[in-house]
């Protein structure tokens, strides 16, 4: 790589801007809420647990089902960044864990905070300052659900919408960016 900005930019292109990595964990937390509503909140929380381990892999999926490689080139710098906010948040969910041994319904706004706090990397990866916003907004639905005292279903179903709306937002974005190249290029 030659900058900081082709490694984003090839981030970008692998992975679509991030947004179907987005949905895909969106999907996760949606089939936990789902779970937790219908089986009992520790079933959500194993739900989101397993269901975090197929996010990347659908992702990618996902990424090729629209066009995207999902993969990055070989040597990209900003990949072993990825990496290393993967292990942290993999390492964060017994803290997750711990909460819930406590009060089950702070697992998910903990995980919140654990996944909000690791989109704050996003920017760096993508060079999309939209992350920072998405972060944000995790944390922030982390703070109200636990000020409210949102019921377990409540709280992965918030974390759910939020991840969708980004998703959404995301992928938005990066088709606008995309745009000039097409029109420069189909004429």
């Amino acid at each position: 790589m030659d900058s900081m900005q082709d490694a984003q930019h090839d981030m970008r292109t692998a992975y679509y801007g991030g947004a179907p990595g987005i949905f895909a964990s969106g999907t996760a937390w949606f089939i936990a809420a789902l779970v937790a509503f219908f089986v009992s909140p520790w079933a959500g929380i194993l739900a989101l647990i397993i269901g975090g381990m197929f996010i990347f892999p659908v992702s990618v999926l996902l990424c090729k089902a629209i066009g995207s490689t999902g993969k990055h080139r070989k040597g990209n710098p900003l990949a072993s960044l990825a990496i290393s906010g993967t292990i942290w948040m993999v390492l964060s969910i017994p803290i997750a864990v711990g909460a819930a041994l406590y009060r089950p319904a702070w697992f998910f706004p903990a995980m919140l905070l654990v996944i909000g706090s690791r989109y704050m990397t996003f920017p760096t990866i993508y060079g999309t300052r939209l992350y920072w916003i998405f972060g944000g907004a995790l944390v922030a639905a982390s703070i109200v659900l636990l000020l409210t005292a949102a019921q377990v279903f409540a709280s992965a179903l918030a974390g759910a919408l939020v991840e969708f709306v980004f998703g959404a937002v995301i992928f938005a974005h990066y088709r606008r960016q995309l745009r000039p190249v097409v029109d420069a290029s189909s004429s």
